[in-house]
C-alpha cells in the first residue's frame, strides 16, 4: 500500500512575521493623539481608507495655490531606536514638512504619516504617531491619517522608518519668494533646537570613531549625549504665519520670504530663496556655535566648511524682510520665542564676493538662483 502523503505545514500570515491584530491595537492606543489635532475641516475619524477635509473655505480665496511637501528623518531614527524612545521623532518629521512648505507663506492645513517596521510593536508605534500629532498641534496643522506598514526579512524587528506629506494653502498674491527679495533686505536668523533632523549620518561617524556611548553625561550640555541627539526639531511655523499677518497686508509686503535650514546648511539653502543677482552676505560672528555643533566638530575634526554644508549650526529658520520693519520682526519673533537676530543683508552680487572660496554658495538643489557669502568667525 502507498503511503498517504503528509499533510503540508499551514502557513499564516502571521507565521510570515506579520500581525495584524498588534497594528489595530496600535490604532486605538494612538487615536486620542491624532483626534487632539482636528478642527471642524475634518470629516470623519481614525481608520478610513482616505483622510477627508472639508476646504470649502477656499471659495473665500480670490486664487488659491496648494503647497505640499513630503519628507522623512533620515538616520535620526537609529539613535531613538538604540535608546529605545521614540516619543520625539514625530515631532521631527512634522517640522521638516510643515516647515518647508511655510517659506512660501503658505499654512499647513492637513498632514497624512507613514511608518515602515520590521515588528509592529502597539506601544512603540503609538509613541511614534503621539509625537507626530504633538507637532501637528505645534503647527496648527491636522493630522488626518496613516499607514503603518509591517515588512519583516526586510527590517528587523526593532527598526522602523518614518515619512510623512502635508498640504498648504496660500493666496496667489500673497506667495513669499525670490521675485520679492531686494537689496537692501535684512536677514533674520531664528535659532534651531539641536541637530533636528539632517546630518546625522555625520553625527554618528563622529560619535562612533570618538568612542562615545548614548548614555554619556556630557558636562556642555547638562544632559546625555543621547538626550541631546533626541532634541526634537523646533517648528517654526505658526511663529513664521504670525510674522507675515503682521507685516504683510494688501500690497505692502515686509516678509519678502523664508529659508527652512535643513540638509546642506545654511548657505545652500539660504541661497535657494535669493534671486539671481543678490547675494546674502551672513556675519557668523552675530551667534556662536550651540555646543553640540562644537562638540561634533572637534571630536572628529570635521573641517568647518563640512560642517557648514551638513549642519544647521544653530540657525533652523531665516527670514528675509525689508529693512524697515527688520526690528519689529526681530521683536515679534523673540516674543514667539524664536530666539531671533539679525544675521546679516542682502546686496548685489559682486565678482569680488564669488573668489571666496568655501565662504561662497551660489545655486543650490536644483536652483539656479542667487547667493550667500559667510564672513567672520562665530562668537565665543
Amino acid at each position: 500500500m502507498s503511503e498517504t502523503p503528509a499533510q503540508p505545514t499551514s502557513i499564516t500570515y502571521a507565521g510570515a512575521g506579520v500581525d495584524v491584530e498588534a497594528g489595530d491595537r496600535a490604532v486605538e492606543l494612538m487615536k486620542d493623539a491624532i483626534k487632539a489635532t482636528h478642527n471642524s475641516s475634518v470629516i470623519g475619524g481614525v481608520g478610513g481608507f482616505a483622510g477627508l477635509f472639508d476646504v470649502s473655505f477656499l471659495t473665500g480665496y480670490r486664487k488659491p495655490y496648494l503647497a505640499t511637501s513630503t519628507d522623512g528623518v533620515g538616520t535620526k531614527v537609529a539613535i531613538a531606536q538604540k535608546l529605545d524612545v521614540h516619543h520625539t521623532i514625530g515631532q521631527d518629521l512634522v517640522g521638516m514638512v510643515v516647515d518647508d512648505i511655510v517659506v512660501v507663506g503658505a499654512k499647513p492645513l492637513f498632514m497624512t504619516d507613514y511608518i515602515a517596521c520590521g515588528k509592529v510593536v502597539p506601544e512603540r508605534i503609538a509613541d511614534i504617531v503621539r509625537g507626530i500629532a504633538t507637532g501637528c498641534e505645534l503647527a496648527g496643522t491636522a493630522l488626518v491619517g496613516g499607514e503603518t506598514a509591517e515588512h519583516p526579512g526586510l527590517l528587523g524587528v526593532d527598526e522602523y522608518d518614518v515619512a510623512g506629506a502635508a498640504t498648504g494653502v496660500i493666496e496667489a498674491d500673497a506667495l513669499l519668494g525670490p521675485d520679492r527679495v531686494k537689496a537692501g533686505d535684512v536677514v533674520i536668523g531664528m535659532a534651531s533646537s539641536g541637530i533636528h533632523s539632517n546630518g546625522y549620518s555625520l553625527v554618528r561617524r563622529v560619535i562612533a570613531h570618538a568612542g562615545w556611548e548614548l548614555d554619556r553625561e556630557v558636562a556642555e550640555f547638562g544632559r546625555t549625549l543621547g538626550e541631546e541627539l533626541l532634541e526634537p526639531t523646533r517648528i517654526y511655523t505658526s511663529a513664521c504665519l504670525e510674522l507675515v499677518d503682521s507685516l504683510n497686508a494688501g500690497d505692502t509686503f515686509g516678509v519678502h520670504g523664508f529659508s527652512h535650514v535643513t540638509g546642506g546648511g545654511l548657505a545652500a539653502n539660504l541661497a535657494r530663496v535669493l534671486p539671481q543677482g543678490l547675494m546674502a552676505r551672513i556675519d557668523r560672528s552675530t551667534w556662536s556655535l550651540p555646543a553640540i555643533f562644537a562638540t561634533i566638530g572637534q571630536l572628529g575634526n570635521v573641517p568647518q566648511a563640512d560642517l557648514e554644508r551638513t549642519l544647521n549650526l544653530g540657525v533652523g529658520m531665516v527670514a528675509v524682510v525689508d529693512q524697515a520693519v527688520a526690528d519689529r520682526a526681530v521683536e515679534l519673533l523673540n516674543a514667539a520665542g524664536m530666539g531671533a537676530w539679525v544675521m546679516g543683508s542682502v546686496e548685489a552680487l559682486t565678482d569680488q564676493a564669488t573668489g571666496a572660496g568655501a565662504d561662497f554658495v551660489q545655486g543650490a538643489k536644483g536652483v539656479d538662483g542667487g547667493a550667500v557669502l559667510l564672513t567672520g568667525e562665530y562668537a565665543k
